[in-house]
């Protein structure tokens, strides 16, 4: 196995957990705002929701520098 391959691995587990945190965000607020809706109220981030929300961020930089150094690796 070279780098290749474990970049591909990586970039696979990756955005497994950001699909699964995406999914984890959305849950909680309804099938309509999902899709675009607006919510009826304005709530700021508490919590659980933040620490998701950086969390998420976390794992979007992590998923495009793998992709990135994929691509110059490859």
């Amino acid at each position: 196995m070279d780098l290749r391959d474990y970049l591909s691995f990586a970039q696979i587990l990756v955005s497994g957990l950001l699909i699964v945190l995406v999914l984890m965000q959305v849950r909680g607020t309804g099938f309509g705002a999902a899709l675009g809706g607006q919510d009826q109220s304005f709530r700021t981030k508490r919590g659980l929701q933040r620490s998701l929300h950086r969390l998420t961020i976390v794992v979007v930089v992590v998923f495009l520098s793998i992709s990135a150094w994929s691509v110059a690796a490859s």
